[in-house]
């Protein structure tokens, strides 16, 4: 991680097996149906390319059409059921960690703030977007 940006950790215990987890983070079909912060934003569309060096892309929204931009990076590292880290288009760093604890699993997202909003803005959002996978996947 880069010392000049703030850190950022955000968790989510998710009541489900470590293999599902995994399945609903990287799986496009289901990336668009979580990836939002909020019931006025969606996710169109998602690409992903999941191993070390490939991109991914998912297309966010305003539902009103009012504002959308994609959020996309490039993969440095991919352990199956475990670990991703990438990096996002400006450089900035991501680490995912999934903790499998019997039927249970934890996801520990570590981030690089971005220097443009709060670090409470930031990290509420993508918080946001965390408890809104922990429910698409319990949902299932």
């Amino acid at each position: 991680m880069d010392t000049n940006h703030s850190i950022i950790t955000i968790e989510a215990n998710v009541h489900a097996p470590v293999e599902k987890v995994w399945e609903y983070w990287t799986v496009p079909a289901h990336i668009t149906k979580w990836n939002n912060a909020s019931d006025e934003w969606h996710t169109p569309y998602a690409e992903n390319d999941l191993k070390a060096g490939g991109k991914f892309v998912s297309r966010m929204e305003a539902k009103d059409g009012s504002f959308g931009f994609d959020f996309g990076g490039i993969y440095d590292e991919v352990r199956t059921h475990e670990f991703i880290s990438y990096k996002l288009e400006d450089g900035r760093k991501v680490q995912i960690t999934f903790i499998a604890e019997e039927n249970d699993t934890k996801v520990v997202e570590v981030f690089e703030a971005e220097t443009a909003n709060p670090i409470e803005m930031q990290q509420e959002g993508w918080q946001a977007i965390l408890d809104n996978f922990k429910k698409h996947a319990e949902q299932q």
